[in-house]
């Protein structure tokens, strides 16, 4: 226990008698505005302090540690809509490519069925060359299909070019784009003929025309039959440029066929010409059979 030197032990009982009667009196005497006890003002006072502080602690604690897992749930809820958007843009593409699939056989099959008297073998394709400087394809038929050397390879738009060598089950087409190709051609209007040739680029050439010839630009350039190996009036392409030159024109092409994004190819099987403005058939005709299916 605490000892107190007896010089002061007087003035410490005063203190504690004063104090006690303070704390006597608090007891006793009544706030005049609320009628509460001076003694419970007082702690009330001495307290609020206290509380206050511990309360904003409390609040801040408990909202930062709340707004942590409300951002963790907010973040995996989000992930979670991330990865199902991220699936529904595949499966949007897979539909995508799976309806210009269908568009693309549905023409494929019409002109199959529009050509029924001439047989043609549909394939598709499964590769193409990695050099640059070559314009060649591969397809998914060959010679157990009955796919030869040096026959015609087109689409509903117009020549592709020609089959370069055949194996068992595939076939390489040299495209009429490649330098080493050429087509027996003329032109539409005036049939003027002079084949045309690729050079490794987009856009073919036609040769050996007269600068006295008349060419106009947009003109269809069709096949002659003359090279034997498609026959006459197969689309090859458009006029896209004419140059005067010595001493032939210099004729540029934009290929018929779309060159650049083949996926599905005729086989032409006989060079039997095709009529190349589709006609019903007679009321009394009997149905041509459905065109074979293409290999996946």
């Amino acid at each position: 226990m605490l000892a107190i030197p007896g010089r002061h032990r007087s003035f410490a009982l005063l203190g504690a008698v004063l104090a006690a009667q303070v704390l006597l009196l608090a007891i006793q005497i009544r706030s005049d505005q609320r009628h509460v006890r001076l003694i419970r003002v007082w702690a009330v006072t001495l307290i609020t302090p206290f509380e206050r502080a511990g309360t904003w602690c409390v609040g801040k604690v408990s909202g930062t540690w709340n707004n942590y897992f409300a951002l963790v749930h907010v973040r995996r809820e989000d992930q979670q809509l991330q990865a199902e958007v991220d699936q529904l843009k595949i499966r949007n593409s897979q539909l995508e490519g799976e309806a210009a699939e269908a568009e693309r056989l549905r023409e494929l099959v019409a002109f199959r069925d529009a050509h029924a008297d001439v047989p043609m073998l549909p394939a598709r394709v499964i590769a193409s060359s990695a050099d640059s400087a070559s314009r060649v394809i591969y397809i998914n038929r060959g010679d157990r299909d009955g796919v030869r050397r040096n026959m015609g390879v087109i689409t509903p738009d117009g020549v592709v070019g020609k089959v370069l060598e055949s194996y068992s089950g595939t076939a390489e087409v040299l495209l009429v784009t490649d330098k080493d190709s050429g087509v027996g051609a003329l032109l539409a209007d005036t049939r003027v003929q002079g084949p045309v040739s690729g050079a490794g680029e987009p856009l073919l050439t036609m040769k050996y025309v007269s600068n006295d010839e008349n060419v106009t630009l947009g003109e269809k350039i069709v096949t002659s039959g003359e090279d034997r190996i498609f026959p006459k009036d197969l689309p090859v392409g458009n006029v896209a440029e004419i140059k005067a030159g010595v001493p032939f024109k210099q004729i540029h092409v934009t290929p018929a066929a779309h060159l650049d994004r083949l996926e599905e190819v005729l086989v032409l099987l006989t060079r039997q010409e095709l009529n190349t403005k589709p006609v019903g058939p007679a009321p009394d005709a009997t149905p041509a059979a459905p065109a074979p299916a293409i290999k996946h």
